[in-house]
């Protein structure tokens, strides 16, 4: 951010490096909800926060980092813990108590900011150096030089408001905004190009990085080139009066370039966090780094940086940093760790023998330890070493030398993670323990494949589903068919007609109407009369003799061996006949 940003180099040796910044929800800043002192609060809350314990520190610890008193810092907190005016609640506390009884500190814990949330980078070293007033200052400052905008003195105070009195919510004078600018210039977080800005306006540059971490006579050169390039009547002299500012008042300044959610990465992004500013780096022991009696032992350890519970919570005098931080293309290595060299167990480095190249050019003991670590951590919850050893040698097959700028990082963020679902024996889609594939996974590779293509098929126009070209009602045939099929229309049910009864004949079957005569024999006209032709043929009646069990008939010249019918001498076949030859 900072356009002086001082080369380590010329550092003075004997100076406290300060570099840690935090990200800090621009809604602080600018909401008018929330006092001066609440955002300090919050920078030193979140900073200690990033420790592996947490922050764990009183309010009477934080009030003398801060150098407030620790109403101040408690009125902050109740601020922070209750919610916005969105709803929205900045700071927890987890209330804690020994195993005795006896009541500790809290818990402190900030919330979780999102991606499209507008926020700034601050140091946490500016809110020890500055009050609770020049830190909101300094806030905006960053955040306008950040986006770009060509802050005035009338809209920076805007941004400060009086918070008691007759004029608590409303925005402080120009007068007092210029004060509190000309106090952060002296405490050399700010450096004010007085008229070198567009239309005459002031240019504020906010400095990341703590006045004694620069080299002497930086802020000087600045301010000299910022002379030199004005050619004003204002010569040395401080910000303007009232009506005299770098811009017009409210509402006709400059207008600002095109804004965006995200502001810009620190300039260290990649480099691992320092402790918090306050606290003493963490010097750990010689011995095993994977054994969890040393880690426990050196939590447990005093040494001035307890701020847990039942232990110091008095800040101790930080170690001074002296020598460069390592940069990003593998440069000198900067730390101030001087105590034993890294012992790593056999088991370890055996599962690290795939990577032992890569481990040589590792310079730096922190990030071989963090690597060490890792890999004790895997064996410890079970993984086996010969899966792990086998996952280092796979992804180490697969890249080029060449290719991985920064070994530590490649390992611990490429070469050691488990890729997989949430299932433990799956290992990069396959399973472990069998060899087969992981079935969840091959379901998320053929979700995410179906979520692409339907993304495709919009965007080109096409139907989600089916891929083809919608119709006049914006749908394909396909899902019409498709609902069609899921939801099939109602078959009417079939109405019986008006009127008399219907039925059907007895002989013929022809559907008639059931009245009159054919209700009586149920047959139709036709079949009635032809029923009735064939009574009327008088036909001699043959009755069978008492006694006869077989038919008169004969077939041919054999006699008929079967049954007479009732009344008749003969049987069913020769009745035909003889009604057959009656007729013709």
């Amino acid at each position: 951010m900072s356009a002086v940003a001082a080369p380590a180099a010329g550092v003075n040796a004997t100076a406290r490096v300060r570099r840690q910044r935090v990200r800090v929800p621009m809604r602080l800043v600018s909401s008018p909800h929330y006092q001066d002192v609440a955002l300090s609060v919050y920078v030193k809350v979140k900073a200690l926060g990033l420790r592996p314990e947490g922050c764990q520190a009183k309010s009477t610890t934080i009030a003398s980092y801060l150098g407030l008193s620790p109403a101040s810092v408690e009125r902050g907190m109740t601020q922070l813990r209750r919610p916005g005016p969105d709803g929205v609640v900045e700071l927890f506390s987890d209330r804690r108590t020994l195993p005795g009884g006896k009541g500790t500190s809290a818990l402190r814990t900030v919330r979780a900011m999102t991606r499209t949330e507008a926020f700034v980078w601050l140091p946490v070293a500016a809110a020890e150096d500055l009050t609770p007033r020049q830190l909101r200052a300094y806030a905006l400052i960053a955040y306008a030089q950040a986006r770009g905008i060509a802050l005035t003195e009338a809209e920076l105070a805007a941004g400060l408001r009086h918070h008691s009195g007759d004029k608590a919510g409303q925005p402080i004078s120009v007068t007092a905004a210029s004060a509190v600018v000309d106090e952060v210039e002296a405490a050399h977080w700010v450096t004010v190009q007085r008229r070198a800005g567009a239309q005459g306006r002031h240019h504020y540059i906010a400095h990341d990085i703590a006045p004694e971490a620069r080299p002497d006579g930086v802020c000087a050169s600045v301010a000299g080139a910022a002379e030199a390039a004005v050619t004003s009547g204002s010569q040395g002299s401080v910000s303007s009066l009232v009506g005299e500012g770098s811009g017009s008042p409210v509402d006709e300044g400059s207008l600002a370039n095109r804004e965006s959610l995200r502001t810009d990465s620190p300039d260290d992004e990649r480099a691992f966090f320092s402790p918090a500013v306050g606290e003493v780096p963490v010097v750990e022991a010689a011995g095993p780094v994977e054994t969890p009696a040393d880690a426990a032992a050196r939590t447990e350890a005093g040494s001035g940086l307890a701020l847990r519970a039942g232990g110091n919570s008095q800040p101790s005098p930080s170690k001074p940093e002296t020598e460069k931080r390592s940069s990003r293309g593998g440069g000198s290595p900067r730390s101030s760790y001087d105590g034993p060299h890294l012992a790593m167990s056999p088991q370890i480095y055996a599962v690290l023998e795939p990577v032992h190249l890569l481990l040589e050019k590792v310079t730096s003991d922190f990030v071989a330890r963090q690597i060490a670590r890792e890999v004790g951590r895997q064996l410890r919850e079970g993984t086996d070493a010969d899966r792990l050893h086998h996952r280092l040698t796979t992804r180490f097959a697969k890249v080029m030398l060449s290719e991985i700028r920064d070994p530590g990082r490649w390992l611990l963020g490429v070469a050691l993670p488990r890729w997989g679902c949430g299932y433990q024996d799956c290992e990069a889609g396959v399973l472990w323990s069998t060899g087969k594939d992981c079935e969840v996974c091959a379901e998320i590779v053929q979700d995410k494949a179906a979520a692409h293509r339907r993304a495709q098929r919009i965007e080109q126009g096409l139907c989600p589903e089916h891929g083809t070209r919608p119709g006049p009602g914006d749908r394909c045939a396909d899902c019409v068919l498709d609902d069609a099929i899921r939801n099939p229309a109602t078959v009417p049910a079939q109405r019986e007609p008006e009127g008399p009864p219907r039925g059907s004949c007895g002989d013929c079957g022809a559907r008639i109407v059931v009245i009159g005569r054919s209700l009586e024999d149920g047959l139709c006209k036709l079949c009635r009369e032809e029923a009735a032709a064939l009574a009327a043929v008088v036909v001699p009646a043959q009755t069978a003799p008492a006694g006869q069990e077989t038919c008169a008939g004969r077939d041919g010249d054999v006699p008929c061996g079967r049954r007479p019918l009732p009344s008749r001498s003969v049987c069913g076949v020769h009745r035909v006949q003889e009604l057959a030859g009656e007729v013709a």
